[in-house]
C-alpha cells in the first residue's frame, strides 16, 4: 500500500500565502473588479475550490490581503528605523525615507492600494483593516515625534500631516518616476518636517 503523505498544517499555511500573493498580483492587475476567485485560482495554478476552502471566498481573502501587504509595509518602516540607531531625528528620517525606496516605492504595490482604496467605501470590512492600518501607521509616527520633541497635543496633527505629505510625494514617485525620483522626494519631505519640528 502507497504512502500518502499527511496534510500538515504548515501547508495549509503554505497555501494561504501562495493564495494571498495571487491575490495581490490580481489586484495589481485588474483591479478589485477584476479579483474573482476564478482569476485568483487561475493565477495561482489551483482550483476555484481551494480559495474557498481557504478563506470561504473572494471577500475574506481580499481581507487577508490587505492585512497582509499593510503588514509588509509596516515591517518595512519599522526595519528601517530599528537600522538608524538611537538618534531620533534619523529614526524619523529612516521612516520617511522608507517609503521612497523598495519593497514601498513599487508601482505595482500602488496598483494594489489602489484596488484596496476603491473598496473602502463598499465594504466595511475593508474600511475598518484601512481605519486599523493607517492608524497603526501614525501611532508609530506620533512616537517617533515624541521622540524629537513634538509636545503631546501636536503630535496627532503633525502625523497626519506627515503622512499626507509622505502618500502624496509617494504616489507621485510611483506615478511619475521620470519628474519625481527618490532622492528630491525625500528631499521635499525632510524640508516640509524640518520645519514642522522647528515650529513644534
Amino acid at each position: 500500500m502507497r504512502n500518502i503523505p499527511a496534510f500538515t498544517r504548515a501547508d495549509a499555511d503554505e497555501r494561504r500565502k501562495s493564495l494571498i500573493a495571487a491575490a495581490t498580483r490580481v489586484l495589481a492587475r485588474d483591479g478589485a473588479a477584476g479579483a474573482s476567485v476564478r482569476a485568483i485560482a487561475q493565477e495561482a495554478g489551483v482550483s476555484p475550490g481551494l480559495v474557498t476552502h481557504h478563506f470561504g471566498g473572494v471577500d475574506a481573502l481580499i481581507a487577508a490581503t490587505y492585512a497582509h501587504v499593510g503588514a509588509a509595509v509596516t515591517a518595512a518602516l519599522d526595519a528601517a528605523v530599528a537600522g538608524a540607531g538611537d538618534d531620533p531625528r534619523a529614526r524619523l528620517s529612516a521612516y520617511v525615507a522608507a517609503s521612497f525606496a523598495p519593497p514601498i516605492a513599487d508601482r505595482a504595490l500602488l496598483a494594489t492600494w489602489v484596488a484596496f482604496w476603491s473598496l473602502v467605501i463598499a465594504r466595511d470590512d475593508v474600511a475598518r483593516l484601512h481605519d486599523e492600518q493607517y492608524g497603526h501607521f501614525r501611532a508609530g509616527l506620533e512616537r517617533l515625534l515624541g521622540d524629537c520633541g513634538i509636545a503631546p497635543a501636536a503630535r496627532r496633527r503633525a502625523a497626519i500631516a506627515i503622512t499626507a505629505l509622505v502618500d502624496g510625494l509617494w504616489l507621485e514617485l510611483c506615478l511619475s518616476p521620470e519628474v519625481l525620483d527618490a532622492a528630491e522626494a525625500r528631499a521635499i519631505a525632510e524640508a516640509q518636517i524640518a520645519a514642522m519640528l522647528g515650529a513644534g
